[in-house]
């Protein structure tokens, strides 16, 4: 025991999620936690133990609980790390899982669960330091395919390349399916980089190699600002709908694809862009049916379609493609990526309103409140988008001009690689960083 005037004085970088825990704010105290760099572990735990027994998160409160007891030891701090994981604060696992590894170099699992914190906080180039600093132990699969995997999710296509070739195939079948899809990525990236520059301003170029999408329009605003081509908050609009559709319908056209239908996915998002898209292209709409071939599946968002009745089962069949299928959404959040990843996203957001939802507007009495979301009948919004002004958006001024032919040019090059394999989730905004805001 210490007594207490050998007590260290409780660092004042936890104060601010103390004080929210004490009124009751646990969301408010694991955004101050995020803030904090150099507090002693144990303490750390500790404000933690008592936000994740507010929020009902037993097994993180006893694991917290046991690393506040004793935060020199290798064993609490993994199991703290992995409670944090498991529960979508990786960032607090981070520290912990690092200090554990330091105490246990020659851990295997523990340098799997530090990779996959940074992977969670989309740190690739540290995860891919820590897979180095311990390469002559690390196993093929996962370990080196993790820093192959974590290479390109940096940037680094030379040493992706590099490690990949190192890579037997593995022996065993559960790791197939990410070898496949690896080998999908780094020939994507060989494509790319003959027509754009995979910089790290390269956002349509790094969607492509990552998880083969076709990013039809950049935001313009706030291109050199932070946002790199995505948007923030976005409002969305017939005009902006009816753009994307016809980016589409120049992909489309640009990679030789020749669908015969339109299908429409459950919600009612989808259904209303779906019966637009089915104008713009000439097709007949019918309802999305699995399996189905030489088809354009429209959304509006995914993650819309996933909460609709029968959305998830419609999303694990779009986890399969079908021959000449094309999945498509208009607006893909890329803070919160979809369960399935669409071959063509008209733009990337972090929250968006759709035209006819609930948006925010001006009052009568000039303050800004929320409106009511259009109940029209589906067909009679589809109109409207077809009949809107197509023209893009003037922006600021600062994105780079994005004609339709710089579009299609893209396409056409890399078209050999597209519409292959399955839709896998992806999980990273990549290489290509943009402003976060809660």
């Amino acid at each position: 025991m210490f007594s207490r005037r050998n007590r260290r004085p409780p660092s004042p970088e936890l104060a601010a999620a103390r004080e929210c825990l004490d009124r009751g704010d646990v969301p408010g105290a694991l955004r101050e936690l995020r803030q904090v760099s150099s507090a002693p572990l144990g303490e750390v735990a500790d404000v933690v133990a008592r936000a994740a027994g507010a929020a009902g998160f037993d097994d993180l409160r006893k694991a917290a609980t046991a690393l506040a007891a004793r935060p020199d030891r290798a064993r609490p701090l993994y199991d703290y790390g992995y409670a944090c994981v498991e529960r979508g604060v990786s960032y607090l696992a981070i520290p912990a899982l690092r200090e554990a590894l330091r105490l246990a170099p020659g851990s295997a699992g523990l340098l799997r669960e530090l990779v996959s914190a940074y992977e969670d906080e989309g740190r690739h180039r540290d995860a891919v330091d820590a897979l180095l600093a311990h390469e002559d132990g690390l196993a093929d699969w996962p370990d080196r395919y993790l820093l192959v995997f974590n290479a390109v999710l940096a940037g680094d296509l030379e040493l992706a390349r590099r490690q990949h070739a190192r890579l037997p195939d593995p022996a065993e079948d559960v790791w197939i399916g990410a070898r496949d899809r690896q080998n999908r990525v780094l020939e994507r990236a060989s494509v790319v980089g003959r027509v754009s520059p995979l910089d790290h301003s390269d956002l349509r170029g790094w969607q492509y190699v990552m998880g083969g999408t076709v990013l039809g329009t950049l935001s313009p605003f706030g291109f050199d600002a932070g946002m790199a081509g995505r948007y923030a908050y976005l409002q969305d609009s017939h005009e902006r709908c009816l753009y994307g559709l016809l980016r589409l319908k120049s992909v489309v056209a640009a990679a030789g694809v020749r669908p015969r239908s339109v299908s429409l996915l459950p919600d009612r998002g989808s259904r209303i862009l779906g019966l637009a898209a089915a104008e713009v292209l000439g097709l007949p709409a019918e309802p999305f049916e699995a399996g189905r071939e030489d088809t354009v599946v429209i959304a509006y968002d995914l993650d819309g379609t996933a909460r609709a009745d029968g959305g998830p089962e419609v999303i694990g069949q779009l986890f399969e493609r079908a021959p000449g299928q094309v999945l498509h959404e208009h607006a893909s959040c890329w803070t919160d990526p979809p369960a399935v990843t669409a071959d063509s996203v008209t733009l990337l957001h972090q929250s968006a309103v759709a035209p006819w939802g609930a948006g925010l507007r001006q009052g009568a009495d000039g303050e800004v409140e929320r409106g009511e979301s259009d109940r029209r009948p589906e067909a009679v919004i589809a109109a409207e988008i077809v009949g809107a002004d197509p023209a893009p958006e003037a922006g600021d001024g600062e994105t780079p001009p994005d004609p339709a032919e710089k579009l299609t040019d893209f396409v056409s090059a890399v078209a050999g690689t597209w519409l292959r394999g399955d839709r896998a989730r992806l999980r990273s905004s990549g290489p290509v960083t943009s402003s976060r805001f809660l």
